[in-house]
């Protein structure tokens, strides 16, 4: 078992909060997801998460020209320097504030950052300003009498326009000008929210926060900006065309004169030159108001964000009413309009060519691209409203089912990381789902009293189990035939048995005195035990289709939380609410391990939390438990940021993993921060009272977990919700507040030989290659466990001697062999190659393979297969489509060519006949046409 997990993406959770942007070819979107962010790939349909992690949310963003450099601040003004390359941070920075905007110069050499009512422009490193240290400041403008909310460099990086709460807009100089300094232009009845330059041109578009929109009209051109050094250079000109005087000579009183009266005249003519020269104005030649579009469905619609593309002079605005429209400056005519939600358009972006909108809604956490022109979503994903509560793989490994406590279930695709089907026909909270062993459908209770089936095929709603009365589910469980479905109620104590295929109820089972918390059928196809736990300290085993109500009991020391059986089908594990984890067998009822898990739990102390981090934890316990694919270890997670991970046999802690350092999170940190403690104690703990007794108190009541309701903010409190492991073993998903982070193996970071000996090192490995010795080489390879050394050797193998060497091949070989051809087949292009070596791997050692120490391995190869033959299928539809429709194209050129060619063979027919009819008239003495 490796140990070797790390973070490699994070579904379930697409935008949260700040601006999005799109990469500089236009094909990806990136996107502050929390504390994290993540690269939304359109054209290959991907998505990944940077590995990267910051101490509170990402706010805003910007991505340098070249698209090598990302600058993302976080909500406490830290800002970070990423490598996109790399996919790591090179710098940090702390502003010590909010920051609300960051831009990159068009040149690459500056970006600009606008915090409280200041604007701090610092040198970009990288090639184009020839700078490598980061975050050297050059220029500070303090021109704004309110808060920077917006800025835009010039299309040549001299002017910086920055607009602010102040309802003005001021234009700064990076360069000290001969004819522009500083201006400001107002206008507004409201705050800034863009401000855009023209493409090659000064000109300006300015909105507010109430659709004011104001085009303003530059007096110069751009080549007519004349820089300040212009006027010392005629200077150093005009001293050094005047005679040179000895320094050690002395001078006249009549030549003192002479030389003064000279550099008046200079000062006299620059003066004039300056009156004379074109200063750098602007006049507003428009205005135009567009919210006016926006309040005909809502009359207090705000603008709230907007995006514009300088190539093509489109500007799009996104309102608080969740209605977008796309104007063509400068004489806004509205080209498109469409509402998406009622919650409002957090942020918007638009690619280099203007054809896709990106767009953000932070209160529903919703990302879509649209693209205007076709009125089609390019892109639309969009994650739970609220936590999510349940997570569950299906049979392969390649897809991930989620509930959440908006009442939706959502399907996941590992590979690419985006959701593709989303049920909505439950109307409560989801508190449990579970996969079907034929994959073929996926089962969710919830407390609105409804298990409902969903077809993973279809797509649809397909059964609907219901019991005799009102109850609300708690846990849902389907065996291993996909026959039966059973779910336990935390109000009635039962549980209820029902059939698949014909939706009737079976079976009530009884004999629980409290909330059923979990149950689980056994993963053995051979056997339909089920186990389930509840608040009464019991475990219970049933075998409802055999025995009926009959159940076996086992007493536990504390209320049972969470039951899951080992993929062997012989051990239960349990969580109890004193933070132990207990494992019992199934057959002899015997507890066979028993793990003190409450300490490697660890507790963060709120912000309103009384008692210190230490107490806390006496009352934290593990809510959610997952054996990995082998059975040797077991995953538990709760009520903290960590999971942890314990060998079964040994009960000893191997690892433990913190799943976010968010601060923007409760819970997080285990002491309060001593700039939060006043005179008074906890600031967070000080009632926040209007003048008047009875106005909003910003604490927590006694009792309230989520949140005081009616203050309309809640800062989460960090929980693992669910884990699940994958059935390949590769990876394993956490449902967490911060999302679904997936841990995948890192096998290509970490040395893990296995069976190593002295005399097996690469050196003599690729002598055994050389020798052609090719069985020892494998065995070799094998043990050492090096991904590139395996491929090298396997690649070397001729075709004709594969079967003799996999015959040859010790049996305990196999398993890691059948992992190496899976993890192959997505990753090389020798896909027939490889197809050989399992089809003989199989037909050689198919007989001795064991179903149960393999299945991670046949698992991972099936999941392999399936994906390469899906992406074989699109490939071979896709040129079966293509064929057909260039022998169409072809068919119909030759039937138009045809119709041409007869039509003219018709042409041709009728004028030779009205020529012999001409000769004939010709021939009776009439006149013709020629001759008059």
């Amino acid at each position: 078992m490796k140990f070797s997990y790390k973070f490699s993406n994070l579904l379930g959770t697409v935008y949260r909060k700040g601006n999005i942007l799109f990469t500089s070819n236009g094909n990806s979107v990136i996107s502050a997801v929390g504390n994290r962010i993540s690269i939304f790939d359109i054209r290959n349909n991907k998505s990944s998460t940077l590995p990267i992690e910051s101490r509170f949310n990402y706010i805003t963003l910007d991505l340098s020209p070249n698209g090598c450099t990302l600058i993302a601040i976080n909500e406490e003004g830290e800002a970070h320097m990423i490598s996109l390359i790399s996919q790591t941070i090179v710098h940090r920075y702390r502003f010590k504030g909010k920051c609300r905007a960051v831009r990159f110069s068009p040149d690459g050499k500056h970006f600009a950052v606008c915090k409280d009512n200041n604007v701090f422009v610092f040198k970009a490193p990288g090639p184009f300003s020839g700078e490598y240290n980061a975050f050297i400041m050059k220029r500070v403008f303090h021109g704004a009498y309110d808060e920077t909310t917006c800025l835009d460099w010039s299309f040549d990086s001299k002017i910086l326009a920055v607009g602010s709460k102040d309802m003005a807009t001021k234009l700064y100089p990076m360069e000290k000008c001969k004819n522009f300094r500083i201006n400001s232009l107002g206008s507004h009845t409201e705050g800034i929210v863009g401000c855009f330059f023209e493409k090659d041109s000064y000109d300006l578009i300015t909105i507010s926060r109430n659709g004011q929109t104001c085009v303003w009209e530059c007096t110069i051109e751009p080549d007519d900006l004349q820089a300040l050094d212009e006027i010392s250079i005629k200077r150093i000109k005009s001293s050094n065309d005047s005679e040179e005087d000895d320094v050690n000579t002395e001078k006249s009183l009549e030549q003192c004169q002479a030389e003064a009266e000279k550099v008046l005249e200079e000062i006299n003519e620059i003066k004039e030159e300056e009156t004379q020269s074109n200063k750098l104005m602007y006049k507003r030649v428009a205005r135009h108001y567009l919210a006016d579009e926006a309040r005909k469905d809502s009359k207090e619609a705000l603008l709230i964000s907007c995006a514009y593309n300088k190539s093509n002079k489109i500007l799009v605005t996104g309102f608080s009413s969740g209605s977008f429209f796309i104007y063509e400056t400068p004489d806004m005519n509205l080209i498109h309009s469409l509402s998406i939600s009622q919650e409002k358009i957090s942020s918007l972006a638009l690619n280099q060519t203007g054809d896709w909108i990106a767009v953000g809604c932070a209160g529903i956490g919703q990302l879509l691209v649209w693209e205007w022109q076709s009125e089609t979503h390019v892109m639309k994903q969009q994650g739970h409203a609220n936590n999510m509560s349940c997570v569950a793989y299906s049979g392969d490994g390649q897809l991930l089912a989620t509930g959440g406590h908006d009442g939706k279930v959502k399907l996941w695709n590992i590979a690419s990381g985006f959701c593709f089907i989303t049920f909505s026909e439950h109307t409560s909270c989801i508190s449990g789902i579970s996969f079907s062993g034929n994959k073929k459908f996926v089962v969710s209770c919830s407390f609105d009293g409804t298990v409902r089936a969903y077809d993973v095929i279809r797509y649809r709603n397909f059964k609907t189990f219901t019991s005799p009365r009102p109850v609300q589910f708690s846990c849902v469980s389907v065996d291993s035939s996909g026959d039966f479905v059973a779910a336990g109620a935390q109000d009635v104590f039962d549980i209820y048995l029902w059939s698949v295929k014909t939706g009737r109820l079976l079976e009530i089972l009884s004999g629980h005195e409290g909330p059923v918390a979990s149950l689980t059928f056994s993963p053995s196809l051979t056997s339909t035990i089920m186990a389930s736990v509840s608040w009464d300290k019991t475990l219970k085993i049933w075998d409802a289709l055999e025995k009926g109500s009959s159940h076996e009991t086992i007493q536990l020391i504390s209320d049972g939380m969470f039951v899951t059986f080992n993929p062997n089908g012989q051990e239960v594990a349990v969580a109890t609410l004193d933070g132990h984890i207990s494992v019992f067998n199934v057959k002899t009822a015997n507890q066979v391990v028993s793990i003190e898990g409450r300490n490697d739990l660890g507790s963060g102390r709120s912000e309103s939390d009384l008692i210190t981090a230490k107490k806390n934890l006496e009352a934290k316990s593990f809510t959610t438990l997952c054996y990995s694919a082998d059975g040797e270890c077991i995953l538990a997670g709760g009520q903290s940021k960590n999971v942890c991970i314990y060998n079964v046999k040994e009960a000893l802690l191997m690892k433990k993993f913190e799943i976010t350092q968010n601060r923007s999170l409760d819970s997080v940190d285990d002491f309060i921060n001593r700039r939060k403690l006043t005179e008074f104690g906890n600031i967070s703990l000080v009632e926040e009272r209007e003048e008047r007794e009875g106005g909003k108190v910003a604490i927590k009541l006694p009792g309230v977990r989520t949140g005081d309701m009616s203050s309309r903010a809640s800062k989460p409190e960090v929980r693992v919700l669910s884990l699940q492991f994958s059935p390949t073993g590769e990876q394993w998903a956490s449902a967490t507040t911060e999302g679904l982070l997936i841990y995948s193996l890192s096998s290509g970071l970490v040395f893990d030989p296995w069976d190593l000996q002295i005399g097996i090192t690469p050196a003599s490995l690729r002598q055994a290659l050389k020798d052609q010795d090719y069985l020892n080489a494998l065995t070799m390879a094998i043990k050492i466990n090096e991904a590139g050394l395996i491929q090298e050797v396997i690649e070397s193998v001729p075709i004709r001697d594969v079967q003799l060497i996999i015959s040859s091949l010790q049996e305990r070989f196999i398993e890691r062999l059948l992992l190496i051809i899976a993890s192959a087949l997505d990753t090389s292009r020798h896909l027939e190659f490889y197809l050989y070596w399992m089809k003989h791997t199989l037909t050689v050692h198919g007989p001795k393979i064991s179903g149960q120490t393999n299945m991670p391995a046949l698992l991972a190869l099936e999941k392999s297969l399936i994906r390469r033959y899906e992406q074989i299928s699109k490939l071979c539809d896709y040129n079966k489509y293509t064929i057909e429709y260039v022998i169409n194209l072809a068919k119909n050129m030759t039937e138009k060519r045809f119709k041409e060619e007869k039509m003219e063979e018709d042409t041709n027919i009728v004028n030779s006949d009205d020529d012999l009819s001409m000769e004939a008239e010709d021939a009776d003495g009439n006149v013709s046409f020629e001759d008059l």
